[in-house]
């Protein structure tokens, strides 16, 4: 059993150092006055402000100078190098190399190289084989020669840890396009698939809306085969441990016969047989549906699901079409990939995707938990904005809830193909006690947006985040899916959020789906009270969001379940007073809750503890002053961790308005409960 590096017992967290010296393991002076006397952090000294005050008020200050002039908040997306990388391949397969952006974008990828050489998927990670190579490659493709001292730093690390051969599907897939690694070693995926009616155990909606999007325009690619020949200089052959071998580019099976994952790598090997027939009768038929797909499926703005992977495979799909640059769809696709893009004088990065609505959500949710009042110009404007995002049209979820309306609000910008129950949830808890000058629009906009998201409710109790029972498991298994996320299916931080949702607009913990939430809650928590977190780093993640849906719900906090989860979350509370988590924790669950002291996750566990009832408790006073020390003047918190996630295990996000707006939702909270408990 591995012990965690940061925290300390629950035992332990009480502990205040000694005439108030500082803790020696954290250089952080304990706070044992607040144990004792917690309202000291909000009662005012005499023509003075409290700490908590001025720490409120400095963080409104920033969200107030932050708003964009049409209403909304935006911050940065962060992911990992794959994303530019990629888009440096993207310009050179399709023959339009900008010189001076590509420079950028070079600089901006040896920016994130470490000391060691690697490329990592997160701050502070290990490193990572496939987005070292394609970071690699990227930087071979921008002019950097193989004796350039960080590739040769990158590419010791890459031959020790396998090579070429050992990186995941995708990297393969970008090597192909030029002739880099064989076709025929990538997992099959026929175009033909398009052909498989919805009833079918495996047919295209069984898949999640992200790989929906990704892998329609990439069977196209795929069906092609296309290669784009190098210079020399430009190959990266370097990186096979040895010249490759037929047996090399089989998949690894698991120990065992009778696996399933052993199963459909046997089905891929007939595939193989199947695709390298010169008679494929469906191909055409299927082709031909594919991309009526991709181009029915592009938003207004050029986006295709509002991610990168699905806009870049789609770009390509449609030049392998034969369709021109500039073409409008691909010229639009490629003007929203340019969208997502952050550039300065010396580097371009490009997001992988961006938040516009979900940052706008989450700063006002924020603002109103600090007693802003209502009616302030700055929640009207955002008000208004979110309502004018709301989806009005039938999306993919169409096709397992045909009676269902549309309603329900989206990530980005716009992306009415893939409303998502997350966002939808927040910013109606949001909007909810803002006027706006037509309410009734606003109130329509509420009733559609619950209802859209009730009728998303799965059979198990929980909610995914853009599907409905979207839970084939198997389709995790076979060789394409290496990274685990061909499905969307129901997870407890969804379901806590709906919980949530239900209680805020007055719906009781006896109405049906809240019956049924509660018990796919209940039946997934983890042995030591915790909730593991799908869509945010982790386990602290997941139990805030449970803890605050049932709160909202009507739950008595003094049940052992409830207990057990504040209990656990006591028992993480870091030495500084505040929580963290390593994105590690999804690889081994024996680091639960263990990590660095983040702002974000230190405020979620604070939320959740209130939420419990614990607002009083000394765990939450340290909480609340380790944010109070670590406030900047200018209102905001420092934090390099990645506290997102995008697929567990592999795709980790830093949301840059996190270490910003879920503090000021603790400091607003724990103000309004103990000023109204005094």
């Amino acid at each position: 059993m591995k012990s965690c590096k940061y925290p300390i017992s629950h035992a332990l967290t009480s502990f205040n150092g000694v005439n108030g010296e500082s803790d020696t393991l954290t250089g952080t002076k304990p706070a044992a006055k607040i144990h004792h006397l917690p309202h000291s952090l909000w009662k005012k000294q005499e023509g003075a402000q409290s700490p908590l005050d001025q720490a409120i008020e400095r963080s409104r200050d920033f969200f107030f100078r932050e708003q964009l002039p049409s209403g909304y908040w935006w911050a940065e997306l962060e992911s990992n190098c794959t994303i530019t990388a990629e888009y440096i391949m993207l310009f050179h397969f399709l023959g339009m190399v900008d010189k001076q952006k590509e420079r950028k974008m070079a600089n901006y990828l040896l920016s994130k190289q470490t000391e060691e050489g690697f490329w990592t998927i997160y701050y502070g990670g290990p490193g990572d084989l496939s987005t070292s190579v394609e970071a690699y490659f990227a930087l071979k493709l921008a002019g950097y020669p193989a004796d350039h001292p960080a590739m040769v730093k990158a590419r010791a690390f890459i031959l020790d840890n396998g090579g070429i051969i050992k990186t995941r599907v995708f990297t393969k897939i970008f090597l192909a396009l030029f002739g880099e690694f064989a076709w025929f070693g990538v997992p099959s995926m026929p175009i033909e698939l398009m052909l498989l009616p919805n009833w079918a155990y495996f047919n295209l909606y069984e898949l999640s809306s992200w790989s929906r999007a990704t892998i329609t325009p990439l069977s196209i690619v795929m069906a092609k085969r296309p290669v784009r020949k190098l210079p020399p200089q430009a190959r990266v052959q370097e990186l096979y441990v040895r010249p490759p071998r037929p047996i090399d580019y089989t998949f690894t099976k698991e120990d065992g016969i009778l696996t399933w994952k052993n199963f459909f790598i046997g089905v891929d090997h007939m595939l193989k047989v199947y695709e390298s027939s010169p008679v494929r009768p469906f191909m055409k038929k299927g082709m031909a549906i594919a991309e009526q797909w991709v181009l029915d499926h592009q938003e207004t703005t050029g986006d295709w699901g509002g991610i990168q992977p699905a806009m870049l495979n789609s770009v390509l799909a449609l030049h392998c079409l034969d369709y021109d640059n500039d073409h409008p769809a691909v010229a639009k696709g490629l003007e929203a990939l340019a969208n997502f893009c952050i550039e300065d004088d010396d580097s371009l990065v490009l997001q992988s995707c961006i938040s516009p609505v979900w940052d706008t959500a989450l700063a006002l949710k924020a603002l109103v938990d600090a007693d802003v009042p209502a009616d302030h110009p700055s929640l009207v404007k955002a008000t208004q904005w979110l309502i004018d995002r709301e989806v009005r049209k039938d999306g993919d979820w169409k096709i397992k809830s045909p009676e269902l309306k549309p309603g329900g609000w989206a990530f980005e910008f716009l992306n009415d193909w893939y409303p998502d129950v997350d966002d939808s949830g927040f910013v109606m808890m949001a909007i909810k006690d803002v006027p706006i000058k037509n309410s009734k629009s606003k109130d329509q906009a509420i009733k559609r947006g619950i209802d859209w998201c009730l009728g998303m409710q799965s059979r198990n109790g929980g909610w995914g985040a853009f599907d409905k029972d979207n839970t084939k498991h198997l389709l995790n298994k076979i060789p394409f899916a290496d990274l685990e996320a061909l499905i969307d299916p129901p997870t407890v931080d969804l379901t806590g959020r709906m919980l949530e949702l239900m209680g805020t607009f007055g719906y009781g913990k006896e109405y049906p789906a809240a019956v049924r939430a509660l018990d796919f809650v209940k039946q997934n928590q983890e042995p030591d009270g915790s909730w593991w977190g799908r869509w945010g780093v982790n386990y602290i993640y997941g139990t805030w969001s449970v803890l605050c849906g049932l709160a909202a719900i009507g739950e008595n906090p003094s049940q052992s379940y409830i207990q057990r989860a504040v209990n656990w979350l006591k028992s993480k509370q870091n030495l500084d007073g505040g929580w963290g988590e390593t994105c590690q924790s999804y690889n081994d669950p024996t680091l639960a809750g263990c990590g660095e002291s983040t702002p974000s996750q230190t405020a979620w566990a604070l939320l959740a503890l209130m939420a419990a009832g614990e607002a009083e408790s000394s765990t939450v006073s340290r909480g609340i002053q380790y944010l109070l020390d670590r406030q900047k003047g200018d209102g905001t918190w420092d934090e390099d961790q990645y506290t997102g996630t995008g697929f567990p295990k592999f795709f980790m996000i830093k949301y840059h308005i996190y270490r910003n707006c879920f503090p000021l939702m603790a400091l607003g909270t724990y103000r309004s409960l103990t000023r109204k408990r005094a």
